[in-house]
């Protein structure tokens, strides 16, 4: 009983870290970039958020799962291989059901590569633990990711454009705020959001 209580103590704990405590985002400062560049149509969010948790799920088990036979000197070139195999079934996958969606995120999609998430969960977690921790350690990761990305993506859309998912929802009357659309307005957006996180899970630099 015990055994079992640790098990799912660990399990909720790790979910909990990823989405909140210690989101790649709004606390771990991770992929501001792609944040930026993806997050004025919620679709694009979206689209980018699973894929990144596609990837850092697929190439943290498989970095698990190698872990004992990769050796410490070319594990970073390891891992880009891991990683640039799944993105590239990404791509694959975005251009042959999802080509304007692709078109849209363009060489983002590609930069999954370069996310320090992905990497950073398989050299800080992956290398480290069993498979069935690692999968969730990056579904939490990727899912709060995809959150933020999400949420951003949602305030920019609807008061930048005045619509969601492509739907006008704000009347004709509506202003349009064009700073919102643009790089800027994601900056003050993640800003609000990191200092609304940061606030509730008193997570403060010292």
């Amino acid at each position: 009983m015990n055994y079992l209580r640790m098990k799912y103590t660990k399990w909720f704990q790790t979910l909990k870290n990823g989405v909140s405590s210690q989101n790649p985002i709004l606390i771990s400062v991770l992929g501001i970039c792609s944040a930026l560049a993806v997050t004025n149509q919620v679709v694009n969010a979206i689209a980018m958020g699973l894929g990144v948790t596609f990837v850092v799920m697929a190439s943290s088990a498989t970095v698990s799962l190698l872990r004992n036979f990769i050796p410490s000197k070319v594990r970073m070139v390891a891992y880009m291989v891991i990683i640039s195999t799944f993105v590239i079934l990404v791509q694959m996958f975005l251009k042959g059901f999802f080509p304007t969606i692709e078109k849209n995120l363009s060489a983002y999609v590609g930069l999954i590569i370069t996310n320090c998430i992905v990497m950073g969960r398989a050299e800080a977690y992956a290398v480290k633990n069993p498979v069935k921790y690692t999968l969730i350690d990056g579904f939490a990761n990727g899912m709060g990711y995809t959150i933020v990305l999400v949420v951003v993506a949602g305030i920019r859309e609807l008061l930048g454009y005045g619509t969601l998912l492509g739907m006008q929802v704000m009347p004709s009357s509506w202003i349009n705020w064009v700073v919102l659309s643009m790089a800027p307005g994601g900056f003050f957006v993640i800003g609000l959001l990191a200092w609304g996180m940061r606030s509730l899970t008193k997570n403060y630099e010292e």
